[in-house]
């Protein structure tokens, strides 16, 4: 008999010797994960990719959708003061679904306007991390179970992006799901979980590792990877990570360090190899990250992949002063690489494959504090993608009143749908069943309604 082949029997009695019953019930933890991976996996080989762009700083979405009605327009003017955007510049939108009020864009997001008007671009409003459902009289009273450190920058980024706000981190969700639907890739040369903006909690999980790429292409090593090879450094290298005589930790680095150079060689070489794009992506931070993601998309059949999670990032957005200038701005970059990332999508034939969602720490006061605002709580998000139901704003728009029934103080609202319910609704369009979505949403339970119902 071969010493490496292991039966199962052989394969759990050593697990008991070597790491007791707590070990034990953690491996069948992660057997029972990968037998959950096989069932959903199993259901649907079709390609489909989710695309995360996180506004790092707390985006004040209070000034992305507007009150566009007399009333509403006034109380909101009158409230946000030296905020308020004038009425006669901003784009009024026409959702189906009503809640009495009428709303508008900034005036800098006439690329969404569009799109939200051909059904291709939705509203997430007031949307926040959330142990529970929360009430203003719980809140109050102090007897509700709150995320820790509500309007903490680092916190709140963590807890977007894990969706597990009352446990320390461990893992994202979008890490969470890449491990649930890895399986669906057919024969993968590179992690189907790509980060254009560096590191990142959301894409931690403990299957998939995220793999990195710049604008460009693949991250490489300097001088001894890509285009311009130093022969002499080139050598070095490879000497060092195939030694022999090395312990398990060195072995485990050069492995991995070798395993990293061949996937971004090969992630060059494929790309190099692609037709390219005739879409025009600005020349923005945020556009040439969404002009990689969509190159590296185009790539997929390539690269093995039926399933891919990309992570984009902007920052900027904690503007405690000096405000209405910078957000314009900012709001626009999203506007005009959204737009063109959607024209992309369509030039491939994915738009309906390809499902695009912004984050953020958290929304902004709705008062100022001169020329700015600060921290606040639940905020709107946009949704884009040919299976997104377009032209229409999901959730409940808070009560816009400070002091009103959904203000915790400054107008940071009570968010009415939680980043749980918000990532169960994009989890189960990428092909998690309802019974794995506990998996990768551990608290979704907590929230009578899983699916908001904005994918089709």
């Amino acid at each position: 008999m071969n010493p490496y082949e292991l039966s199962r029997r052989k394969f759990i009695g050593n697990a008991c010797a070597a790491v007791g019953a707590t070990g034990l019930l953690s491996a069948l933890a992660q057997l029972r994960l990968i037998g959950s991976l096989a069932a959903d996996a199993s259901t649907s080989t079709d390609y489909k990719a989710l695309v995360c762009f996180f506004l790092y700083g707390g985006n004040d979405s209070n000034n992305l959708l507007i009150p566009y009605d007399t009333s509403g327009y006034a109380s909101y003017s009158s409230q946000r003061t030296a905020l308020a955007i004038p009425q006669s510049t901003l784009l009024p939108i026409s959702p189906t679904i009503t809640d009495g009020r009428s709303w508008a864009l900034h005036p800098s997001m006439v690329e969404a306007q569009a799109l939200f008007g051909a059904g291709h671009l939705a509203i997430m409003a007031n949307t926040g991390t959330l142990v529970q459902p929360v009430t203003l009289a719980q809140y109050n009273s102090g007897v509700a179970a709150l995320p820790p450190q509500l309007f903490s920058h680092a916190d709140q980024q963590v807890q977007w992006q894990s969706s597990i706000p009352d446990q320390p981190f461990q893992s994202g969700w979008g890490g969470r799901l890449a491990d649930m639907v890895n399986a669906i890739n057919s024969n993968p040369k590179i992690s189907m979980a790509v980060s254009v903006a560096g590191e990142n909690s959301f894409q931690v999980g403990s299957q998939v590792s995220q793999f990195a790429v710049n604008p460009s292409g693949a991250v490489t090593l300097s001088g001894t990877t890509g285009g311009s090879i130093n022969p002499v450094r080139y050598t070095a290298q490879q000497n060092i990570l195939t030694q022999q005589d090395v312990n398990l930790f060195q072995a485990a680095f050069g492995g991995a360090t070798s395993s990293a150079i061949g996937a971004s060689n090969t992630l060059n070489s494929i790309l190099n190899s692609t037709t390219a794009l005739k879409t025009t992506f600005p020349n923005t931070s945020l556009g040439t990250q969404m002009q990689m993601i969509a190159r590296m998309i185009s790539a997929a059949p390539q690269l093995g992949l039926n399933r891919q999670i990309f992570f984009a990032s902007l920052g900027g957005w904690d503007l405690h002063a000096g405000e209405l200038p910078a957000h314009a701005t900012l709001l626009g970059q999203i506007s005009q690489a959204m737009n063109a990332f959607y024209s992309a999508t369509v030039e491939m034939g994915v738009a309906n494959q390809v499902t695009t969602f912004t984050a953020s720490d958290f929304s902004r006061t709705f008062n100022t504090n001169g020329d700015g605002s600060d921290h606040g709580w639940g905020s709107h998000h946009l949704v884009m993608g040919g299976a997104v139901k377009g032209g229409n704003i999901y959730g409940k728009v808070p009560t816009l009143v400070i002091g009103g029934p959904d203000d915790t103080g400054r107008g940071r609202w009570i968010p009415t749908t939680s980043v749980d319910q918000y990532a169960a609704t994009l989890a189960s369009w990428f092909g998690v069943s309802a019974t794995n979505l506990p998996l990768v949403l551990p608290n979704i339970g907590r929230f009578a309604t899983p699916n908001v119902g904005f994918l089709g």
